[in-house]
This record gives C-alpha cells, sequence and structure tokens, in this order.
C-alpha cells in the first residue's frame, strides 16, 4: 500500500491557548493524535486501535490564536501489530510541529493483533520518513 496522507484543519480559538496566548501544547497533542488515528482509520477499523506512543512531537514556532492550522498524518511504517504515523502541523506553508505516533491494531480483548498491512515508500522524502519511523520502533 502507497502513502497517503489525511488533511485536518483546526481554527485556534482562545480555549486553547496556554498562559503565554499560545496554542496549549495539550491540545495540540490531542489533535495530534487524533490526526493519526483518523489517517490509521483510513486503513484499519478505528475500533481495532489505540494510541500506545507519542514518540516525538516537536514546536520549532507558537502556534497563534487565530491561526488555521493544518494538521497532516501519513502511516508512513507498518510493524506486525503497529503502524506508525508522521504528523506535521503548518500555518499557511510554514510547519511549526512534527512528530511520529504509534498506534497499535488490536482484538476484542485489548491484545495485539497483526493487521498483514505493508506500506511500501516511494519517494526519497518517503524513504526518509519510513527510515526514521523504524528507528523509532526499534527503541520501542
Amino acid at each position: 500500500m502507497s502513502f497517503q496522507t489525511l488533511v485536518t484543519n483546526r481554527f485556534v480559538k482562545s480555549e486553547d491557548l496556554n498562559h503565554h496566548g499560545t496554542l496549549f501544547a495539550g491540545r495540540s497533542a490531542e489533535w495530534f493524535i487524533e490526526a493519526g488515528l483518523m489517517a490509521v482509520s483510513g486503513i484499519l477499523p478505528a475500533d481495532n486501535i489505540v494510541c500506545v506512543k507519542l514518540n516525538e512531537m516537536s514546536f520549532t514556532t507558537p502556534v497563534n490564536l487565530g491561526d488555521i492550522a493544518r494538521f497532516e498524518a501519513t502511516p508512513v511504517y507498518a510493524g506486525k501489530s503497529s503502524i506508525i504515523t508522521y504528523n506535521a502541523v503548518y500555518v499557511g506553508e510554514k510547519k511549526l510541529i512534527e512528530g511520529f505516533i504509534t498506534y497499535v491494531n488490536i482484538d476484542a480483548n485489548g491484545k495485539a493483533q497483526p493487521h498483514g498491512i505493508t506500506l511500501t515508500a516511494e519517494t526519497e522524502e518517503e524513504k526518509l520518513l519510513q527510515e526514521r519511523a523504524a528507528k523509532l520502533k526499534s527503541r520501542a
């Protein structure tokens, strides 16, 4: 299966801000994880997916009140029962946040189960993302 990116948008409102007047990290993590979950649910049933690890989430620039934050989530690595997404957050064309999230495919008893998915990187950028995700998986 080739990489497929899911795009969602969020309008940053006053209730989303921290004490510095910028997007609260907890709110951005919520939206970050949700975007990844929606991307994975495009290839697995949502009822079978759980988030097990926010591997990295790096902020390079604050997100401000009134910004429209674009969340892009792409499944980039498939293990036996896990899928790792690469997520990036943009305002306009500027990337402000990026990172990886690990999700696991579970059965009705909450136990990890194989999903049988293979993700194929086609471009050099996709290959680099897949390599970065594989390194995260090996540290787990």
